[in-house]
Formats: C-alpha cells, sequence, structure tokens
C-alpha cells in the first residue's frame, strides 16, 4: 500500500475469527452464497447441496476470503421465515462447507441469537446481522458469549418495512450516531471484535445510499473495518434503469468507490471481478 492511502492506517491489522486469521494488509473478498429461495439476485440457484459445494470453491479459487451464508432472505418484503426453518436452511449446508474447507472463513447473515448460537456450534467464524441488534434483544449478549466477530449492520425498520419510510435526509449523522450506540453497548459486554456495515439499500432513498458511499470513512467509529455491501444492490440497477443480472458494470464501479472511501471488505455476488478491481486499484495507488 502506498503511503497516500490511509484506509487501513489505524484499524486492526488483524481479526481473531474462531482461530481463523482475518487480516486487513489490504481489501478482503466476502463472497456471498444465499440459501434461501427467494434472495433478490440468485434466489434459489444454490439449494442443491453440490451445487453450492461448486460455488463455494469457485468462490475460494477466485479470491474470497470469508464466504456469507444466508438462509433468510433480506430483499425487501422477503417472506418471513420461522427459526426452525432458517436452521433446516442454514446448519446442515454450514456444517458440511466448513468441514469441506476448514482454512477458509464462513460468517452466517442472521439477525437471530439462537441462529447466531447454534451457527457457531456448527462452524460459523463471524455473525453478520442485518438488524444491527435491533430485531432481537439476545443478540449482543450471545455475542459476548460466543466470541467471535460481529458485524454491525445498520437498516431501518426490518425488511419487510425497511423501504416504505426510507431515510431521505441527514443520512450520514443517523447511521454515525447509531454505530457510536451500538458499538458502546457492545464494547460494555466486552465485544470488541466489531466490523461496521452502512446497510446500503436497507431503508435508504436511492439519494441517501449514494450520500453515505461518498461519506463512508466519516462513518468509522473507534478505527473499526468496514464492510461495503453494494453487489447488484437497487441503487445501481434503479438509477441504469436494468435489473440485477444486468448490473455487473455498475457493481464494480461502486465498489472501486468504496474502497477509494475506506472500505476493507466488500461483500460481493462476483468474486473474479471484486478481486480484479482491489489489484488494479492497489498497483494504481502504489505508484
Amino acid at each position: 500500500m502506498s503511503n497516500k492511502d490511509t484506509s487501513f492506517t489505524n484499524i486492526p491489522r488483524s481479526m481473531d475469527c474462531n482461530g481463523k486469521t482475518l487480516d486487513f494488509e489490504s481489501p478482503r473478498i466476502m463472497g456471498i452464497l444465499n440459501i434461501t429461495p427467494d434472495s433478490f439476485y440468485d434466489g434459489g440457484k444454490y439449494s442443491e447441496k453440490d451445487l453450492m459445494i461448486k460455488q463455494c470453491e469457485r468462490m475460494i479459487y477466485e479470491g474470497a476470503h470469508i464466504i456469507d451464508l444466508g438462509a433468510f432472505s433480506s430483499r425487501p418484503g422477503a417472506d418471513f421465515i420461522s427459526v426452525e426453518e432458517e436452521k433446516q436452511r442454514l446448519l446442515p449446508v454450514l456444517e458440511i462447507l466448513s468441514r469441506k474447507f476448514p482454512e477458509t472463513i464462513f460468517s452466517v447473515d442472521t439477525f437471530r441469537s439462537e441462529i447466531a448460537k447454534q451457527a457457531h456450534n456448527y462452524g460459523a467464524d463471524i455473525i453478520n446481522d442485518i438488524s444491527g441488534g435491533n430485531m432481537d434483544d439476545n443478540m449482543f449478549k450471545t455475542m459476548s458469549e460466543i466470541k467471535i466477530p460481529y458485524i454491525l449492520m445498520h437498516m431501518k425498520g426490518n425488511p419487510q418495512t425497511m423501504q416504505k419510510e426510507a431515510i431521505e435526509e441527514n443520512v450520514v449523522e443517523i447511521v454515525k450516531s447509531f454505530f457510536k450506540t451500538k458499538v458502546k453497548e457492545l464494547n460494555d459486554l466486552g465485544v470488541y471484535n466489531i466490523i461496521l456495515d452502512p446497510g446500503y439499500g436497507f431503508g435508504k432513498s436511492l439519494k441517501s445510499n449514494y450520500e453515505l458511499l461518498k461519506c463512508q470513512e466519516e462513518l468509522r467509529i473507534e478505527n473499526l473495518p468496514v464492510v461495503a455491501g453494494l453487489s447488484r444492490k437497487t441503487m445501481i440497477y434503479k438509477l441504469l434503469n436494468n435489473k440485477p443480472e444486468d448490473a455487473l458494470t455498475g457493481t464494480i464501479t461502486l465498489n472501486i468507490l468504496a474502497l477509494q472511501n475506506g472500505a476493507n471488505i466488500l461483500r460481493v455476488h462476483d468474486v473474479k471481478e471484486a478481486m480484479q478491481s482491489i489489484k488494479l486499484l492497489e498497483y494504481y495507488k502504489s505508484i
């Protein structure tokens, strides 16, 4: 990294993920593996065990440092499934993948403390909570018990309501205040391995999403790492008047902007392209 780049200067050099090391010497890639039938982009695509293994293997080969498993669709208006159904979708897959790829870091996308606790027992190394603890009062306490890193994401409302009253103004101040409050709550419980996620697309207007992206570095609290989840989202294809499957070019563009604005992790569907973006940008900054 060139001395011109300051986005990695003060954050932790690495984070312990259940005995595996996630280092932040350069940007990391989190590959998305949805095991839901109704994800906004790839719902149902990887529902068979062999296909999930192959997709996981492919993302690791292409450069993913983390694989993020989601068994509960968070797209706007998605069906609200039971705890038991989430367990049935998630835990067998997590167990298989964590055993087959023991050196890979696996995160689990859930807002439920019960799922977080069981996922840890089945091999989860990170918990990725879209609600930032707001949809389960026991989540923070659970994180203090299982002692693995926690991704703290901002979302207004819940997946069923988040776009009905999206944030139109003062989004940077709102998200930063949220992070300050929640990080303190977590620290008070002894949770320090925290990764911040601005929650692009989760209860923000189109303009607010781009304001967050432009001011992303201002959101950093306590020098914590920041993850940017922009992949194929509405803020891309709504502006370009196309569809998620046509939003790869837009995703690459916004990922580069996110990296320029301090992102330490990119959460993506398209790992190869994200890795290429990182390599090109790092070389550019080294000149």
